[in-house]
């Protein structure tokens, strides 16, 4: 049964249900908002930093966010928000979250946004980041890439470049609630969407068409479209109410039919994203316990 924390929250979110008709500028808005309410674990230490020419910005709990001591994992991780919405600050609570689950540090990246910047520039800047990280010396096997929405679609997508590019590849990677076909061809979107009070198939339709316009099957755009072979083990984190349900169903079908390692983590009553109220909600800290746990797990060679 859900907390009554997180039903309140829920309800709050539902009632200001975003649709296609309301500008961007507002939806960013509310989403910063969001984020403002979220407190991040106590003595959470942040700083930000310039990832080869992409904002981004490094997150630790217990000491300065900038120190690496060349053992602790480093989480690579991109933000939700349907390619148009939110940024690193927004997800200052969730990062802290799992960074302390981790024992290791966060680099959260601020990667340009639709409709300003669309496709590729997100997952060009997700690539830029990833390869930043291995020029400041950091080891792959200590790097864990994690998204939550789109910035799970981000990073299953960084994955499968990164391997076509011959770079050496993460330990793992952590999807949350992972947006990962943009044509929206997922059951879900149709028998789910009477449940899901975070998300529409015609608000996904919209964010989807204002990042990639055309190109929504392109496997660069929709990874789930992409040859799975030869990657990191992965986890992929749903709510069992959301419409993008099939999206992460389908992801982890495809790894196994590929030989991968895949864990599906599917949260009773859980709805889209709520992993981003850590802080709020104790499913939401749970959730990022977990994953915290399977950084810990891949990092440390335990496949």
């Amino acid at each position: 049964m859900a907390s009554e924390a997180f039903t309140n929250v829920i309800g709050l979110l539902s009632a200001a249900r975003v649709t296609p008709a309301d500008p961007v500028d507002e939806i960013r808005a509310g989403v910063e908002g969001l984020g403002a309410l979220a407190p991040p674990v106590p003595d959470t230490q942040a700083g930000d930093v310039d990832a080869g020419g992409v904002p981004s910005r490094w997150v630790a709990v217990g000491r300065p966010a900038a120190d690496d001591d060349g053992s602790a994992p480093v989480v690579l991780h991109f933000h939700g928000g349907g390619y148009v919405m939110a940024n690193p600050g927004t997800h200052t609570a969730m990062c802290s979250h799992l960074a302390a689950a981790s024992g290791g540090r966060v680099l959260s990246v601020d990667y340009r946004l639709a409709p300003e910047h669309p496709f590729p520039a997100a997952a060009d800047d997700a690539f830029t980041a990833y390869r930043w990280l291995l020029d400041q010396g950091v080891a792959a096997e200590r790097i864990v890439v994690a998204g939550d929405s789109a910035g799970g679609g981000l990073a299953l997508g960084l994955l499968v470049r990164a391997r076509d590019a011959e770079l050496p590849l993460p330990a793992g990677a952590a999807l949350m609630s992972p947006w990962v076909d943009l044509t929206g061809s997922g059951e879900s979107l149709t028998t789910r969407a009477a449940i899901d009070p975070i998300l529409s198939p015609e608000l996904l339709v919209h964010w989807a068409t204002l990042y990639a316009g055309d190109d929504l099957a392109d496997p660069a755009a929709s990874p789930l479209f992409a040859d799975l072979s030869g990657l990191p083990p992965i986890v992929v984190q749903l709510g069992a109410r959301e419409i993008l349900y099939d999206d992460g169903l389908r992801l982890v079908e495809r790894l196994l039919a590929a030989n991968g390692q895949a864990e599906f983590d599917v949260w009773d009553e859980m709805t889209h994203w709520w992993q981003i109220l850590a802080g709020l909600v104790p499913e939401a800290d749970e959730a990022l316990a977990q994953l915290g746990a399977f950084v810990r797990r891949v990092t440390s060679g335990v496949a």
